[in-house]
Formats: C-alpha cells, sequence, structure tokens
C-alpha cells in the first residue's frame, strides 16, 4: 500500500508563507501524479492543487497565483509552497498519489495523518 508522510504545517500570521512537504513510499514516483488536498473543520477535504509525472501543475481557483506544487522525484517528494496566506486558508493539508478519471483525480494511496494550517488574522 502507497504511504505518505506531510509535514510542514504550523501556525503564521495572515499575508506569511510556509512550505509544506510530502514523502510517498511504497510507489514508483516518478511516474505519479501527486496533489495535495486541506479540510478546514467541519467542511468537506478538498483539491488545493495537483502535479503529473510531466510536472504540469493544475491549482484551485482559490490559491492560484498564491500556491506553488513541485516535485522531486529524487526524494520521492512533493512541495506545496504557500504565499499571501489568509485564514480561510487554515485546514489540516494532506497529500496523495492520484489517478487521472473521467471525473477528474482519484487518490489511491493510504491517507496520512496530515499536517495542520493555521493561519492567524
Amino acid at each position: 500500500q502507497v504511504q505518505v508522510v506531510e509535514s510542514g504545517g504550523g501556525l503564521v500570521q495572515a499575508g506569511g508563507s510556509l512550505r509544506l512537504s510530502c514523502v510517498a513510499s511504497r510507489i514508483t514516483f516518478s511516474i505519479n501524479a501527486m496533489a495535495w488536498y486541506r479540510q478546514a473543520p467541519g467542511k468537506q477535504r478538498e483539491l488545493v492543487a495537483s502535479i503529473t509525472h510531466l510536472s504540469t501543475t493544475n491549482y484551485a481557483d482559490f490559491v492560484k497565483g498564491r500556491f506553488t506544487i513541485s516535485r522531486d522525484n529524487a526524494k520521492n517528494t512533493v512541495y506545496l509552497q504557500m504565499s499571501s496566506l489568509k485564514p480561510e486558508d487554515t485546514a489540516v493539508y494532506y497529500c496523495n498519489a492520484v489517478q487521472a478519471t473521467t471525473t477528474g483525480w482519484r487518490p489511491f494511496a493510504s491517507w496520512g495523518q496530515g499536517t495542520q494550517v493555521t493561519v492567524s488574522s
């Protein structure tokens, strides 16, 4: 079973930055797309950003221009650079390996613990 471990979250003031990391194991990382999701209290988990094995990226409208997803295949790691953070970005952030379907990305790894991001106003 593919496993992921997220890290890098924390408490930051509005306007600040954080970089999240996610290490994947038991997967041929270089040939798989990866994605970041987030889940705020009382809300459903939502897709934040994705990156294909060719490093083509896509972002949810609510983070475009502020977040950047990238990957390092040598380290089996995907990153999420977050800038201009807003209080509404507060959530637990998760990563996952994803497969393309007709309705969008489908995560197929076991969900990790996630990493908490808290943005104060």
